[in-house]
Parts: C-alpha cells; sequence; structure tokens
C-alpha cells in the first residue's frame, strides 16, 4: 500500500517516524468503533448539522477555486472534498504543494485524477470556520502568484 496521498519526501529516510503504521487500524471493526465514538459526541442532529456546515465550506472553497483563472476544479465537490489544481503541468502543481508543505500553515493531500497530479483540499476540522478557509485560500493564492512569477522570470531569461 503506497497510494499518493501517503508519499513524502522523507518517505524511508529515518529522518520522520511515519506514524502511518501506528494508528487504530482501518479494519471494519476500528472504522465502526470511530464512528460509535462520533455518534456518541454530536448525536444525530448535531453530526446532521456538522456534515451541513463543512459541505458549505467546501462549496465555498469550490467559488473560490472557480473564480481565479489560474486554477481549475478537476472533479465534482463531494462532502468537504474538493479537488483542484493550478492550470499547467503536474510539475508545476507538485511545486506548489511543496511549497505549502514547506510553510506548514496548512496541509494538503495529493492523488492521481485521471493520470493528472491533483491537490485535494478537505474540510473537516471539527472547529473549522469560514475565515480558516478564506486564510487558506490566500495562502495557497499568494504561493502560486510567487511560483508563477518565478517560473515566468525564468522562462524570461532564458529566451
Amino acid at each position: 500500500m503506497d497510494p499518493e496521498y501517503l508519499k513524502h519526501e522523507n518517505q524511508g529516510s529515518g529522518l520522520v517516524k511515519d506514524y502511518m503504521h501506528w494508528v487504530i487500524p482501518m479494519g471494519r471493526r476500528f472504522r465502526s468503533l470511530k464512528l460509535w465514538f462520533v455518534f456518541r459526541m454530536y448525536g444525530l442532529s448535531g453530526l446532521q448539522a456538522f456534515i451541513r456546515k463543512h459541505v458549505e465550506l467546501a462549496k465555498t472553497f469550490e467559488n473560490l477555486v472557480r473564480g481565479d483563472n489560474n486554477f481549475e476544479i478537476c472533479a465534482e465537490v463531494v462532502m468537504g472534498l474538493v479537488c483542484f489544481r493550478l492550470k499547467g503541468s503536474d510539475e508545476l502543481n507538485k511545486a506548489l504543494l511543496k511549497q505549502i508543505t514547506r510553510t506548514g500553515k496548512i496541509y494538503l493531500v495529493p492523488c492521481r485524477l485521471r493520470g493528472r497530479f491533483v491537490l485535494r483540499f478537505v474540510v473537516c476540522g471539527r472547529t473549522t470556520e469560514l475565515r480558516h478557509i478564506q486564510e487558506a485560500w490566500k495562502h495557497i493564492t499568494e504561493l502560486s502568484s510567487k511560483l508563477l512569477q518565478n517560473l515566468f522570470d525564468h522562462e524570461g531569461k532564458e529566451n
């Protein structure tokens, strides 16, 4: 098992502990136990409100992405998951993800979708609010602008 979203640049280096194998397994019994705890904590109406709020926040993020000509939505937004990418090559999107990860302000998980490298923004935090979505988008667009400017400057110098 080595899906795209579990890969990282320090994988297998021994520099960092990979806690992926240290958690409660994702087997059927343990998934149901986790779900039981969620139901106990929120109750049915609380869980419904929680999910509705996160779907709304994901739609807000989707609208921000759609409003920027440098980005594209890559799949239908489902629940709190928004799959998007910077228009351009996979390498450009990998560089953007690397910059985002390096800052440590937000964490995005990549995947391959129809053969392309895609960034996944997931709204799932218990305390996530609209301001967090707006701050994340501002951060992503600032880093992408710098990346595109550096790319443009580099290409201009070669010509």
